[in-house]
C-alpha cells in the first residue's frame, strides 16, 4: 500500500498528525515558513506524491493541497495532461471514489459525468482542446453513472501569454495565444441543498399566489361592478362596496409586508433604529387601537412588573412583534388575552420578559418547534402563515429568543426575551 492509500485508511479525525514537509517536521514548525518561503508539503491523502511538482511550487498552491481535505465541497484538480492530482474527501464522499482510486488516474474516468441527455461532459466542454481564452464553466447539473446530480464547477489555470507550455496530453508542448491549460479545478457540490430550496421557492410561490387570489378578486369584482352600474347604487350600498375594496387593498398590502420581512430576516438586512422603547405602554396602545376597531375592553389585560430595566430597541419593530403575537392570541385562542412585562436575566446581562397569553386550546407539545416556521397555521383559513415567523427574526435581530408554551391558566403563551441597557453607539 503506498502512502496515498494508507493516509486514505486512516479514519478522519482518528489521531492524524498535522500537515508536515518532506521530512516530516511538522509545517507550523518549519524555519522556512517563518522566512515566508515555500514548504515542501509531504504526501496527503488528498493529493498525488507528484501533485506539487505536476501544480507549480506556487506557496498558495502547496498550501491548497494540505487545507483541500478542509473544504466542504467536493476539490478536484487535473494536471497539464489530465491526471488527477487532488481529490478531497468531500469528492470521496460525493462520487462514492476514494482518493486513493483516484489519484493519477485520467479524470474521464474518474469523474464519468453525463448531462441530462446523457452526453459526456468532458465531450462537451473539451477542457484541453477549447477555446484558449475560457476561464471558467459556470456551475450546471451534471449526473454520475447511477444517477446522483452534483452540481459541477469547471475552472482553468492557464499559462502566461505567450509561455510555452508542459507537454500536453498528445506529448507536444502547447503554446496558444491564451496560455496553454495548465490545471484545471473543478468544484462538487450536492444538489440536496438546491432541491430544498427549489421546494421552499415553490411552496412561497404557491402560498403567496392563494393569499393574493382572494382579495384581488374581490378588488376586481366590486370595482368592475361600481363602473359597470354606478348610478344603480345608494349610496350606503357603494360606501359598503368601498371599504370591502380598501380592506382587500390592505389586506395585499400587508402581504408584500411580510414578504419583504421574510426577505430581509432570511438574508440579515433587518436595520434596527434603537431609540427607548416601554415595552408595556407600547403593548397598551396596540390593545387601544383594537379596541378602538370593535374589541372588547375587557378581553385584554396588561400586567407590569415593578423595576423594569430600560430598553434601547427599534419601536417599530416592536409594535410589530407585538401585534402579531396579540392578533394570532385573539384569533386562535380565547378568553383574556394577557401581555405580561417582567425583569429577567438575558444572556448574563439585565434585560426584559414579555409574555404575551391566552386562554385557549393552546398548542401540542409536538407542533411547538414548528410554529415559528414559514407558512405553518394552525388552522387552513387566515393569514399566510408567516406572522410568527417574522416575529421570531424580529427578536433575534434584537438580541432576545423566543418560545411557546403551555400558559399558566391554559392556553398558549408565546415569551421573548429583549436586552436592557444603552446599546453600543460608536
Amino acid at each position: 500500500m503506498n502512502a496515498n492509500a494508507a493516509s486514505r485508511a486512516t479514519p478522519r479525525g482518528a489521531g492524524l498528525p498535522g500537515p508536515q514537509d518532506a521530512s516530516g517536521r511538522p509545517l507550523a514548525a518549519h524555519p522556512a515558513r517563518a522566512a515566508g518561503k515555500p514548504v515542501p508539503v509531504a504526501d496527503s491523502g488528498s493529493a498525488s506524491p507528484a501533485a506539487a511538482g505536476q501544480l507549480g511550487s506556487e506557496p498558495d498552491v502547496l498550501t491548497s493541497l494540505v487545507l483541500a481535505d478542509d473544504l466542504p465541497d467536493g476539490l478536484v484538480v487535473a494536471d497539464h495532461a489530465g491526471r488527477v492530482a487532488v481529490f478531497n474527501r468531500a469528492a470521496a464522499r460525493l462520487t462514492g471514489i476514494s482518493a486513493a482510486q483516484a489519484l493519477g488516474r485520467d479524470i474521464r474516468q474518474v469523474l464519468p459525468l453525463r448531462d441530462i441527455d446523457q452526453r459526456c461532459w468532458y465531450t462537451l466542454a473539451q477542457p484541453y482542446d477549447g477555446l484558449s481564452t475560457r476561464t471558467r464553466h459556470p456551475e450546471r447539473s451534471l449526473y454520475l453513472p447511477d444517477g446522483t446530480e452534483l452540481l459541477v464547477t469547471i475552472g482553468y489555470v492557464r499559462e502566461p501569454r505567450g509561455r510555452s507550455g508542459q507537454p500536453g496530453r498528445d506529448g507536444l508542448a502547447c503554446a496558444r495565444e491564451g496560455g496553454a491549460v495548465r490545471r484545471i479545478v473543478i468544484t462538487l457540490r450536492g444538489a440536496q441543498q438546491r432541491a430544498r430550496l427549489e421546494r421552499s421557492r415553490a411552496d412561497l410561490v404557491s402560498t403567496v399566489a392563494h393569499e393574493l387570489r382572494s382579495p384581488l378578486t374581490s378588488v376586481k369584482g366590486f370595482t368592475a361592478t361600481l363602473l359597470a352600474k354606478w348610478p344603480r347604487f345608494t349610496d350606503d350600498q357603494k360606501r359598503v362596496m368601498l371599504e370591502t375594496v380598501n380592506a382587500d387593498a390592505d389586506r395585499v398590502t400587508r402581504l408584500i409586508t411580510e414578504l419583504l420581512d421574510v426577505s430581509r430576516i432570511e438574508s440579515g438586512r433587518i436595520e434596527l433604529h434603537r431609540e427607548l422603547v416601554d415595552i408595556a405602554s407600547r403593548a397598551r396602545k396596540i390593545i387601544s387601537g383594537r379596541v378602538a376597531a370593535g374589541d372588547t375592553p375587557d378581553r385584554y389585560v396588561v400586567e407590569v412588573a415593578p423595576g423594569l430595566p430600560e430598553t434601547w430597541l427599534d419601536a417599530d419593530k416592536v409594535d410589530q412583534i407585538l401585534a402579531n403575537l396579540i392578533e394570532n392570541a385573539v384569533r386562535h385562542g380565547a378568553g383574556t388575552v394577557t401581555t405580561v412585562a417582567e425583569p429577567a436575566v438575558v444572556a448574563g446581562a439585565p434585560g426584559v420578559v414579555i409574555a404575551v397569553r391566552d386562554q385557549g386550546p393552546g398548542i401540542a407539545p409536538e407542533l411547538a418547534p414548528r410554529v415559528f416556521g414559514r407558512f405553518w397555521r394552525a388552522k387552513r383559513r387566515g393569514g399566510a402563515g408567516l406572522g410568527l415567523f417574522i416575529v421570531k427574526g424580529l427578536v433575534e435581530a434584537h438580541g432576545g429568543e423566543i418560545t411557546v408554551q403551555q400558559a399558566p391558566g391554559g392556553g398558549a403563551e408565546f415569551r421573548f426575551t429583549m436586552p436592557a441597557g444603552t446599546p453600543d453607539f460608536g
